[in-house]
Protein backbone atom coordinates (compact mmCIF):
# COMPACT_ATOMS: atom_id res chain seq x y z
CA UNK A 1 0.00 0.00 0.00
CA UNK A 2 1.30 3.50 -0.75
CA UNK A 3 3.09 5.13 2.14
CA UNK A 4 3.69 1.87 3.96
CA UNK A 5 6.74 -0.32 4.23
CA UNK A 6 7.04 -3.51 2.27
CA UNK A 7 5.00 -6.10 4.20
CA UNK A 8 7.31 -9.04 3.46
CA UNK A 9 10.36 -7.07 4.61
CA UNK A 10 8.69 -5.98 7.84
CA UNK A 11 7.43 -9.47 8.65
CA UNK A 12 10.86 -10.96 7.95
CA UNK A 13 12.38 -8.37 10.27
CA UNK A 14 9.86 -9.18 13.01
CA UNK A 15 10.49 -12.92 12.68
CA UNK A 16 14.24 -12.33 12.81
CA UNK A 17 13.85 -10.20 15.95
CA UNK A 18 12.23 -13.10 17.81
CA UNK A 19 14.29 -15.94 16.34
CA UNK A 20 16.44 -17.66 18.90
CA UNK A 21 18.72 -20.65 18.65
CA UNK A 22 18.24 -23.56 21.05
CA UNK A 23 15.21 -21.95 22.72
CA UNK A 24 13.69 -25.31 23.65
CA UNK A 25 16.98 -26.46 25.17
CA UNK A 26 17.19 -23.31 27.29
CA UNK A 27 13.62 -23.78 28.51
CA UNK A 28 14.32 -27.40 29.44
CA UNK A 29 17.45 -26.36 31.32
CA UNK A 30 15.45 -23.71 33.18
CA UNK A 31 12.75 -26.23 34.10
CA UNK A 32 15.37 -28.63 35.36
CA UNK A 33 16.95 -25.91 37.51
CA UNK A 34 13.51 -24.99 38.87
CA UNK A 35 12.89 -28.60 39.91
CA UNK A 36 10.27 -29.30 37.23
CA UNK A 37 10.21 -32.24 34.83
CA UNK A 38 12.00 -30.92 31.73
CA UNK A 39 10.50 -33.56 29.43
CA UNK A 40 6.89 -33.65 30.66
CA UNK A 41 6.27 -30.39 32.50
CA UNK A 42 2.97 -29.31 33.97
CA UNK A 43 1.76 -26.41 31.79
CA UNK A 44 1.80 -24.17 34.88
CA UNK A 45 5.57 -24.63 35.16
CA UNK A 46 5.93 -22.91 31.78
CA UNK A 47 3.87 -19.84 32.63
CA UNK A 48 6.83 -17.58 33.56
CA UNK A 49 8.21 -18.01 30.02
CA UNK A 50 5.29 -18.84 27.74
CA UNK A 51 3.01 -15.90 28.65
CA UNK A 52 5.14 -13.26 26.89
CA UNK A 53 3.28 -10.13 28.02
CA UNK A 54 2.91 -7.83 30.99
CA UNK A 55 1.01 -9.49 33.82
CA UNK A 56 1.67 -13.01 32.57
CA UNK A 57 -0.97 -15.63 33.29
CA UNK A 58 -2.86 -13.29 35.64
CA UNK A 59 -3.43 -10.82 32.81
CA UNK A 60 -4.38 -13.64 30.42
CA UNK A 61 -7.05 -14.86 32.80
CA UNK A 62 -8.32 -11.32 33.42
CA UNK A 63 -8.87 -10.89 29.68
CA UNK A 64 -10.30 -14.33 28.91
CA UNK A 65 -12.29 -15.46 31.96
CA UNK A 66 -15.16 -12.98 31.37
CA UNK A 67 -15.59 -14.35 27.84
CA UNK A 68 -17.05 -17.64 29.12
CA UNK A 69 -15.04 -19.85 26.78
CA UNK A 70 -16.46 -23.37 26.37
CA UNK A 71 -15.03 -26.56 24.82
CA UNK A 72 -17.20 -26.08 21.72
CA UNK A 73 -15.57 -22.76 20.77
CA UNK A 74 -13.10 -22.63 17.89
CA UNK A 75 -10.21 -20.39 18.98
CA UNK A 76 -7.48 -18.68 16.95
CA UNK A 77 -4.50 -17.12 18.76
CA UNK A 78 -2.79 -14.58 16.50
CA UNK A 79 0.89 -14.13 17.31
CA UNK A 80 0.95 -17.23 19.47
CA UNK A 81 4.65 -17.14 20.34
CA UNK A 82 5.72 -20.35 22.04
CA UNK A 83 2.11 -21.32 22.63
CA UNK A 84 1.39 -20.31 26.21
CA UNK A 85 -1.99 -18.69 25.65
CA UNK A 86 -3.14 -21.53 23.40
CA UNK A 87 -2.17 -24.16 25.96
CA UNK A 88 -3.89 -22.17 28.71
CA UNK A 89 -7.12 -21.97 26.71
CA UNK A 90 -6.95 -25.68 25.88
CA UNK A 91 -6.28 -26.76 29.47
CA UNK A 92 -8.49 -24.30 31.37
CA UNK A 93 -11.50 -24.15 29.04
CA UNK A 94 -11.19 -27.36 27.02
CA UNK A 95 -11.35 -25.56 23.65
CA UNK A 96 -9.50 -26.43 20.46
CA UNK A 97 -6.90 -23.79 19.56
CA UNK A 98 -4.98 -22.89 16.43
CA UNK A 99 -2.04 -20.56 16.98
CA UNK A 100 -0.21 -18.68 14.23
CA UNK A 101 3.09 -16.84 14.41
CA UNK A 102 5.64 -15.35 12.01
CA UNK A 103 8.64 -16.88 13.78
CA UNK A 104 9.43 -20.50 12.84
CA UNK A 105 11.52 -21.02 15.99
CA UNK A 106 8.54 -20.02 18.13
CA UNK A 107 6.17 -22.31 16.25
CA UNK A 108 8.56 -25.26 16.48
CA UNK A 109 8.96 -24.65 20.22
CA UNK A 110 5.20 -24.27 20.72
CA UNK A 111 4.54 -27.61 19.01
CA UNK A 112 7.21 -29.35 21.09
CA UNK A 113 6.05 -27.86 24.40
CA UNK A 114 2.41 -28.76 23.74
CA UNK A 115 3.43 -32.35 23.03
CA UNK A 116 5.52 -32.43 26.22
CA UNK A 117 2.50 -31.16 28.20
CA UNK A 118 0.10 -33.63 26.60
CA UNK A 119 -1.91 -30.86 24.92
CA UNK A 120 -0.94 -31.52 21.32
CA UNK A 121 -4.36 -33.02 20.64
CA UNK A 122 -6.04 -29.71 21.47
CA UNK A 123 -3.51 -27.24 20.05
CA UNK A 124 -2.11 -26.66 16.60
CA UNK A 125 0.56 -24.12 15.67
CA UNK A 126 1.43 -22.81 12.21
CA UNK A 127 3.80 -20.28 10.66
CA UNK A 128 1.53 -17.64 9.15
CA UNK A 129 0.82 -13.92 8.90
CA UNK A 130 -1.93 -11.98 10.64
CA UNK A 131 -2.62 -10.47 7.22
CA UNK A 132 -3.39 -13.91 5.73
CA UNK A 133 -4.92 -16.15 8.40
CA UNK A 134 -4.85 -19.83 7.35
CA UNK A 135 -8.46 -20.58 8.29
CA UNK A 136 -11.76 -20.49 6.40
CA UNK A 137 -14.27 -17.66 6.38
CA UNK A 138 -16.48 -17.52 9.50
CA UNK A 139 -14.74 -20.54 11.06
CA UNK A 140 -13.56 -18.97 14.34
CA UNK A 141 -15.62 -18.19 17.45
CA UNK A 142 -12.87 -16.36 19.34
CA UNK A 143 -9.65 -14.74 18.13
CA UNK A 144 -7.01 -13.42 20.52
CA UNK A 145 -4.19 -10.91 20.04
CA UNK A 146 -1.97 -10.52 23.11
CA UNK A 147 0.97 -8.11 22.87
CA UNK A 148 1.23 -8.60 19.12
CA UNK A 149 -0.28 -5.48 17.54
CA UNK A 150 2.92 -3.54 18.25
CA UNK A 151 4.47 -5.58 15.41
CA UNK A 152 1.56 -5.10 12.98
CA UNK A 153 1.77 -1.95 10.88
CA UNK A 154 -1.58 -2.07 9.05
CA UNK A 155 -4.19 -2.36 11.80
CA UNK A 156 -7.11 -2.08 9.39
CA UNK A 157 -5.80 -5.00 7.34
CA UNK A 158 -5.51 -7.01 10.56
CA UNK A 159 -9.07 -6.23 11.65
CA UNK A 160 -10.45 -6.88 8.17
CA UNK A 161 -8.84 -10.33 8.15
CA UNK A 162 -10.12 -11.10 11.66
CA UNK A 163 -13.62 -10.03 10.59
CA UNK A 164 -13.36 -12.46 7.66
CA UNK A 165 -12.59 -15.49 9.83
CA UNK A 166 -14.93 -14.71 12.75
CA UNK A 167 -18.31 -16.43 12.81
CA UNK A 168 -21.36 -14.20 13.32
CA UNK A 169 -21.26 -13.12 16.95
CA UNK A 170 -17.62 -14.18 17.23
CA UNK A 171 -15.33 -12.11 19.41
CA UNK A 172 -11.84 -10.66 19.08
CA UNK A 173 -9.99 -10.13 22.38
CA UNK A 174 -7.00 -7.76 22.27
CA UNK A 175 -4.43 -6.99 24.98
CA UNK A 176 -1.73 -4.75 23.50
CA UNK A 177 0.75 -2.08 24.50
CA UNK A 178 -0.48 1.19 23.03
CA UNK A 179 0.78 4.73 22.64
CA UNK A 180 -0.34 7.16 25.36
CA UNK A 181 1.57 10.40 24.72
CA UNK A 182 2.95 10.14 21.20
CA UNK A 183 6.48 9.68 22.56
CA UNK A 184 8.12 6.36 21.71
CA UNK A 185 9.90 4.19 24.26
CA UNK A 186 13.65 3.92 24.10
CA UNK A 187 14.78 0.92 22.04
CA UNK A 188 15.31 -1.99 22.20
CA UNK A 189 12.09 -3.18 23.87
CA UNK A 190 10.74 -6.75 24.12
CA UNK A 191 8.84 -6.48 20.81
CA UNK A 192 11.37 -4.51 18.74
CA UNK A 193 15.07 -3.86 18.45
CA UNK A 194 14.40 -0.46 16.89
CA UNK A 195 11.55 1.77 15.80
CA UNK A 196 11.70 0.21 12.31
CA UNK A 197 9.35 -2.63 13.23
CA UNK A 198 7.57 -1.14 16.22
CA UNK A 199 4.05 -0.05 15.31
CA UNK A 200 2.59 1.30 18.54
CA UNK A 201 -0.80 2.84 17.88
CA UNK A 202 -3.38 4.65 19.95
CA UNK A 203 -6.58 3.04 21.25
CA UNK A 204 -8.47 5.29 18.85
CA UNK A 205 -6.63 3.71 15.91
CA UNK A 206 -7.71 0.26 17.07
CA UNK A 207 -11.31 1.41 17.54
CA UNK A 208 -11.45 3.16 14.17
CA UNK A 209 -9.94 0.25 12.24
CA UNK A 210 -12.22 -2.25 13.96
CA UNK A 211 -15.31 -0.20 13.19
CA UNK A 212 -14.25 0.19 9.56
CA UNK A 213 -13.89 -3.61 9.36
CA UNK A 214 -17.41 -4.07 10.77
CA UNK A 215 -16.49 -5.10 14.33
CA UNK A 216 -18.30 -3.63 17.34
CA UNK A 217 -16.41 -2.66 20.51
CA UNK A 218 -18.07 -4.39 23.50
CA UNK A 219 -15.40 -4.00 26.20
CA UNK A 220 -12.50 -1.65 26.91
CA UNK A 221 -10.26 -1.42 29.97
CA UNK A 222 -7.12 0.65 30.44
CA UNK A 223 -4.49 -1.55 32.16
CA UNK A 224 -1.74 1.05 32.54
CA UNK A 225 -2.12 1.24 36.32
CA UNK A 226 -2.10 -2.53 36.53
CA UNK A 227 1.11 -2.67 34.48
CA UNK A 228 2.83 -0.14 36.76
CA UNK A 229 1.91 -2.22 39.83
CA UNK A 230 3.00 -5.42 38.10
CA UNK A 231 6.40 -3.99 37.17
CA UNK A 232 6.96 -2.76 40.74
CA UNK A 233 6.22 -6.29 41.98
CA UNK A 234 8.55 -7.93 39.44
CA UNK A 235 11.41 -5.54 40.23
CA UNK A 236 11.01 -6.09 43.98
CA UNK A 237 10.98 -9.88 43.52
CA UNK A 238 14.09 -9.76 41.32
CA UNK A 239 15.91 -7.58 43.85
CA UNK A 240 15.06 -10.05 46.61
CA UNK A 241 15.44 -13.40 44.84
CA UNK A 242 17.43 -12.73 41.66
CA UNK A 243 16.53 -13.91 38.16
CA UNK A 244 14.33 -17.03 38.23
CA UNK A 245 15.46 -20.07 36.22
CA UNK A 246 12.32 -19.96 34.07
CA UNK A 247 11.39 -16.51 32.79
CA UNK A 248 11.13 -14.21 29.80
CA UNK A 249 14.90 -13.75 29.71
CA UNK A 250 15.02 -17.19 28.05
CA UNK A 251 13.21 -15.65 25.06
CA UNK A 252 14.75 -12.16 25.06
CA UNK A 253 18.33 -13.39 25.36
CA UNK A 254 21.38 -11.28 26.20
CA UNK A 255 19.52 -7.96 25.86
CA UNK A 256 16.73 -9.01 28.23
CA UNK A 257 17.65 -6.55 30.97
CA UNK A 258 17.87 -3.61 28.55
CA UNK A 259 14.67 -4.50 26.68
CA UNK A 260 12.72 -5.00 29.87
CA UNK A 261 14.15 -1.89 31.49
CA UNK A 262 13.18 0.30 28.53
CA UNK A 263 9.55 -0.83 28.50
CA UNK A 264 9.31 -0.54 32.28
CA UNK A 265 10.60 3.04 32.16
CA UNK A 266 8.30 4.01 29.28
CA UNK A 267 5.34 2.55 31.18
CA UNK A 268 6.24 4.25 34.45
CA UNK A 269 6.57 7.57 32.59
CA UNK A 270 3.18 7.07 30.94
CA UNK A 271 4.48 6.99 27.38
CA UNK A 272 3.02 3.52 26.72
CA UNK A 273 0.63 1.18 28.50
CA UNK A 274 -1.49 -1.91 27.88
CA UNK A 275 -5.19 -1.87 27.07
CA UNK A 276 -7.85 -4.57 26.83
CA UNK A 277 -10.31 -4.32 23.95
CA UNK A 278 -12.94 -6.90 22.98
CA UNK A 279 -14.85 -6.67 19.70
CA UNK A 280 -17.79 -8.64 18.32
CA UNK A 281 -18.44 -9.53 14.70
Amino acid sequence: MPGQTDVSAVEASVADHYSSNALLDRIKAGLREAGADPEHPDPNALKPVDEFHVGGIEATEALLDPLEITPRLRVLDIGSGIGGTGRHIAKRYGAQVIGIDLTPAFVETAIALSAMCGLDGQTEYRVASAYDLPVADHSVDLATLIHVGMNIEDKYRLFREVARVLAPGGRFAVFDFMARTGEDPDYPVPWASSADHSFLDTPETYRRCAARAGLDLIHERDRHGYAVSFFHHVIAAADKHGTPPVGLHLIMGDEAETRYGNVVRATMEGRVGPLELVFRN
